[in-house]
């Protein structure tokens, strides 16, 4: 990373704004400079141009993507709907993108979206700042070496707060489907259902989705997945059910054991050495795992930023190394197409299987 890479930033104020430190990460960054910023929102641009330094800013992203010579862009709104767009216009000028999730809305703008980057080498990473945790790949190490035993069950819930349900799949429930699939390997099936007060979802319940999800519906959610090698993979969500302490995360069953992850950087985890999977009969105990080990201090700083910087370090090694980020299209791909295996799976009233036939919104289709 000799030379100063020119970094543009996309947001829009008002419609999911600048993600999660997707304008800020970049000051802490060496051998990067924003050079430019669009957002539509007038007053959203001067504020950003402040808080970010950039340079030159434009209310349309395809005229800072015109008269820019841009090495990366960050997209940073929280709304998709303009996501598929925003990664094309910025493929088709040759800039390297790091972007706030959810990916995209369906498995076809996804498959759009790994197309172009794969014919223009462009390195994409998703900011899902889990996969990134250094502690994620201490507990892929004690899976493989056995602590755990074999590996029976995934299980994973959203935050189900207001968003509960369908909406939390989309936007949180992202973060565990990604881990699911980075313990369990790609999926092979999916049988999902959508309720709405208690009864299977139709087309009389579909609306608009917040945050340019698109057509959505469905309060309480659920899905089995098949992973290779037998293992059985569970996710739910249900408006209005949150626990506290939080249940958001994955929980990895196994025969001797089981794994608790939750998300966020640099991961906080917790191993409970009992192949019964309850510490109230046996006093087994929960014990910590850090990116140093079972039991370890953990001596990584932590946090949103922190886990920014990681996945953007990742990203500018990855262009350099001319490789696949850790997190990229394929990864956000899979995401969607996990998502959108529920609602086809609802849809058709089976089982889907992996690759999904039908790639659009399967909601619009009911």
């Amino acid at each position: 990373m000799a030379t100063t890479r020119r970094v543009g930033i996309i947001g829009r104020t008002g419609k999911g704004n600048y993600g999660h430190g997707i304008d800020t990460v970049w000051k802490q960054i060496p051998a990067v400079e924003v050079v430019a910023l669009a957002d539509e929102n007038e007053a959203g641009r001067l504020k950003a141009q402040e808080i970010t330094g950039a340079k030159t800013v434009y209310a349309d992203y395809r005229d800072m993507l015109a008269k820019e010579q841009l090495d990366i862009v960050g997209i940073g709104p929280r709304w998709i709907d303009q996501h598929r767009d925003m990664i094309l216009a910025s493929a088709e000028h040759g800039c390297h993108i790091y972007m706030e999730k959810p990916f995209c809305r369906t498995p076809a703008e996804a498959d759009e979206i790994v197309r172009a980057c794969e014919m223009r080498h462009i390195r994409l990473t998703l900011a899902h700042q889990t996969h990134y945790a250094p502690t994620l790949y201490v507990i892929k190490d004690l899976i493989a070496q056995g602590e755990i035993g074999e590996v029976l069950e995934l299980r994973g819930r959203g935050k189900e707060d207001a968003r509960g349900g369908a909406e939390d799949t989309w936007v949180l429930g992202s973060h565990v489907l990604d881990l699911m699939r980075f313990f369990g390997g790609d999926p092979l099936d999916c049988f999902g259902t959508a309720f709405a007060n208690g009864k299977p979802i139709t087309k009389d319940n579909v609306q608009p989705g917040n945050e340019g999800i698109g057509p959505l519906a469905g309060d309480q959610i659920q899905a089995r997945y098949t992973f290779p090698n037998g293992i059985a993979g569970f996710f739910a969500s249900r408006r209005g059910m949150a626990g506290s302490p939080s249940r958001f995360g994955l929980q990895i069953f196994g025969s001797k054991g089981m794994i608790e992850l939750f998300t966020g950087y640099p991961g906080q985890a917790f191993l409970l050495k009992d192949s019964s999977w309850s510490p109230g009969r046996t006093k087994s105990q929960w014990t910590p795992i850090t990116s140093n080990g079972i039991g370890q201090p953990e001596t990584v700083s932590g946090g949103l930023d922190a886990g920014n910087v990681a996945a953007v370090t990742d990203l500018l090694r990855a262009i350099d190394d001319q490789r696949e980020p850790l997190c990229g299209p394929t990864e956000g791909r899979w995401i969607v197409e996990m998502i959108s295996g529920i609602f086809e799976s609802h849809r058709v009233g089976k089982p889907v299987t992996f690759p999904l036939e039908q790639r659009e919104n399967a909601l619009a289709l009911l």
